[in-house]
């Protein structure tokens, strides 16, 4: 007969030393150590909860509403427009920032700087975002003096669409420059080849002369040849003939100038048609040639006298919701592309090899063998950065001026305004609170379950 030997005595708790948890601690132990993160969790975050539902129900001077509130928010422009703004950052910013992310990540494992590389797109992720709200302002800032957006795409604009650019000027004699259909300027006496045009204007600004314009010279008639010159018909200082080109007047460089066959009458410019167009150049002189023999007057078309380009109003009505995206793009590119090169460092090496040794590409391997690797890793960035933008706030706050912070709201920021920017409607704000809580529930719960199904 087998005698079982006795085991240790129980303890209190029922087991060999009393109750224990899972990892064979005491369960009072654990429960001892948990006790304070849970009280700071059920007065940091389970009261606020339930206080902001409590609240949602009860009207600015705390009696109750019951869903006014609601119905409140639902009917107003200000909400809707809100919702309509957080919906286009939800769909256009975590996709753009995942999107560059990958590229980033993918693009460090090739080039040969990779650390300072990661380094300087990271680095906006040290910047807090009132700081980076101040940063894009500067950035946004509508004079291209000033503005480093502004500044690139006038300087883009001016390769591609040279343009005079001399508004505010006119002519000296309104008897010999007249105003052209359509616009512009057009002499009123008609000219044959062989014959040169003085075409003097004034009100022209300082800022408006290019670096390169050079001292205006008379045209020289030439056999078949209609010539003439644009310049600034004003001598600094003062003095000088009207019509006439003294010393030191400028030529207007880059004026496009037309040959405009039968287009005056008796009562001054009028119909014909263009039918040769040129530059001045950097001493204001212009030609034509291969002209027909006849009669044509000269026009000085609306563009040489329009608003020069000078970029977009990127904080104004239209603009400003996608401004502040590019903001938030420049800033959380840097954690995407960490967390997906930390992805694709996992990848197995073998995988990649093989699929370049059966002939694919490298488009083909990064689409049909990295990416879908990288599928676990792109979904929770894309998650996590879509619970992040539906609480977008500071960056809207700092960087939507005033005239168009309505156009640039979002839920959070409807939130603050009624609750305590001006509103003082606690219960409205607490009903928006609620609201934006409940949008950001579903992704929070897709997130855990999957942490929850990779632990397993």
């Amino acid at each position: 007969m087998t005698v079982t030997p006795p085991g240790p005595p129980a303890g209190p708790g029922g087991g060999p030393d009393g109750a224990r948890s899972g990892s064979g601690r005491p369960s009072w132990l654990t429960a001892g150590f948990l006790a304070p993160a849970l009280a700071l969790l059920a007065v940091l975050v389970v009261y606020p909860i339930f206080y902001t539902v409590w609240r949602s129900l009860r009207d600015a001077d705390g009696h109750f509403a019951g869903l006014r509130n609601y119905g409140a928010m639902f009917t107003s422009d200000a909400t809707l427009t809100a919702i309509k703004n957080n919906a286009i950052w939800l769909l256009v910013a975590p996709t753009v920032v995942t999107a560059l992310g990958l590229v980033f990540a993918v693009l460090t494992e090739r080039v040969r700087w990779a650390t300072a590389f990661k380094l300087v797109v990271f680095m906006p992720m040290a910047i807090s975002s009132l700081a980076a709200g101040i940063i894009f302002t500067l950035v946004y800032t509508d004079d291209p003096d000033r503005g480093l957006a502004n500044a690139a795409l006038v300087g883009v604009h001016g390769v591609f669409s040279p343009s005079a650019g001399y508004s505010g000027a006119r002519p000296r004699d309104p008897s010999l420059l007249a105003d052209a259909p359509g616009g512009g300027l057009r002499t009123a006496r008609t000219y044959q080849p062989g014959e040169t045009a003085a075409l003097a204007l004034v009100g022209v600004r300082a800022a408006d002369l290019p670096n390169g314009a050079a001292d205006a010279v008379a045209a020289t008639p030439a056999a078949g040849t209609l010539a003439g010159t644009v310049w600034f018909d004003f001598v600094r200082g003062g003095g000088g003939r009207p019509g006439v080109i003294d010393p030191g007047e400028k030529g207007l460089p880059k004026v496009v100038v037309q040959a405009v066959s039968g287009g005056t009458g008796s009562g001054g410019p009028g119909g014909g048609s263009v039918v040769a167009t040129v530059r001045t150049d950097d001493r204001g002189a212009f030609a034509f040639t291969g002209l027909a023999p006849g009669s044509y007057s000269l026009q000085l078309p609306a563009s040489n006298f329009a608003e020069p380009f000078t970029g977009f109003t990127w904080l104004g009505p239209t603009l400003v919701t996608w401004a502040i995206i590019g903001a938030y793009v420049w800033m959380w590119s840097g954690f995407a592309m960490v967390l997906i090169a930390a992805g694709l460092s996992a990848i197995p090496r073998e995988a990649l090899e093989a699929a370049r040794v059966d002939g694919g590409t490298e488009w083909q391997v990064f689409r049909k063998v990295t990416v879908p690797l990288l599928a676990p890793v792109l979904v929770v960035v894309l998650i996590t950065l879509m619970i992040n933008v539906m609480k977008i706030f500071d960056l809207v706050i700092t960087l939507a001026p005033q005239s168009s912070q309505d156009d640039a709201n979002v839920l959070a920021l409807e939130m603050w305004r009624v609750s305590f920017g001006g509103g003082h409607d606690q219960g409205l704000g607490s009903a928006l609170g609620v609201f934006l809580f409940v949008l950001v529930l579903p992704a929070m719960i897709f997130n855990i379950r999957r942490f929850r199904r990779e632990a397993r």
